[in-house]
């Protein structure tokens, strides 16, 4: 790492897009060339940075390490090539941040308590709402959303994946029969959204795993949450919000797994507003580490 920081600077592309594709669309460079970049990176360090699949590029666990190495060395850049008038005056006034509630229970409070001291001239807005921020209307400076919006004059940064995975309470389990395949699932009540008021398509995880009923539902996912906790049911759950829920435990986690995508979208108006700029990079920068580490089951 230290002596290739451009090859570095290529992984973190394709570590936070999850492919080659969407990585050199951003790079504008060809896929071809950035996949024997990665691969001359990992001869370098001796070991393999990206389990590769159809559906993209995952991290092994040493490609998370390097993750979270490389992105404080990217801060740390960053901080040295700014000017620090800039830096000092930038973080001041109100920031409105619209967010899932997902994102806004579990990952924003301690990002946002983090950038409060750090900024303490900054007031920090977070508004939890389950559907789709109108930036067009202001109801936030920036929000954060589980797809990129194609449509409306929005710049979109993609943050982070994230993991989800079936869970139900270890009292519940205990209780019942026992799930050791998918098809079991149609004997245990299921806790999940509101078909009707699921408000984005990436968030339909049990239409991806085939379950059709939900007898327990909310349009919260601290909500459902909270049902699984109670002993309610079998649902599926953020592996970032399982710090918080001791009594649960994975189902079929080796058998169903989903992956989702946090994007930052903001109003192409604010392109050069570089207060907004420098505050988006922060909270994406805190969202992007807290997930690595809830999702590796540390609670502090």
């Amino acid at each position: 790492m230290q002596d290739n920081w451009d090859d570095v600077r290529l992984f973190l592309a394709v570590a936070r897009e999850g492919g080659l594709s969407a990585a050199g669309k951003q790079l504008r460079l060809d896929p071809a060339t950035l996949g024997r970049r990665m691969a001359r990176l990992e001869t370098s360090l001796g070991t393999g940075l990206f389990v590769k699949s159809p559906q993209g590029y995952a991290l092994t666990v040493a490609g998370a390490e390097l993750l979270s190495r490389a992105e404080e060395a990217e801060t740390a850049m960053r901080v040295a090539t700014s000017s620090l008038p800039v830096q000092r005056d930038s973080l001041t006034g109100q920031m409105r941040i619209g967010a899932p509630d997902g994102l806004a229970n579990y990952i924003l409070p301690q990002v946002c308590a983090a950038l409060a001291v750090e900024h303490p001239e900054l007031d920090i807005q977070i508004v939890a709402l389950p559907r789709v921020f109108n930036l067009s209307r202001r109801e936030a400076d920036l929000a954060i959303g589980v797809s990129a919006p194609t449509a409306g004059r929005l710049t979109v940064q993609k943050i982070t994946d994230y993991r989800l995975h079936l869970a139900a309470s270890e009292a519940y389990l205990k209780g019942a029969d026992e799930i050791t395949e998918k098809g079991a699932l149609r004997d245990h009540r299921i806790v999940g959204y509101i078909p009707d008021m699921i408000f984005d398509r990436e968030l339909d995880y049990l239409a991806d795993i085939g379950v059709g009923r939900v007898p327990l539902a909310s349009n919260s996912v601290s909500v459902q949450l909270h049902l699984l906790r109670r002993g309610s049911g079998v649902g599926v759950v953020h592996d970032f919000a399982m710090p918080f829920a001791p009594e649960l435990r994975f189902v079929l986690q080796n058998e169903i797994a989903l992956t989702r995508s946090f994007y930052m979208i903001r109003h192409e108006d604010d392109r050069q507003n570089a207060k907004l700029a420098q505050f988006a990079q922060a909270l994406a920068d805190g969202v992007r580490k807290e997930v690595f580490r809830l999702e590796a089951g540390i609670l502090t």
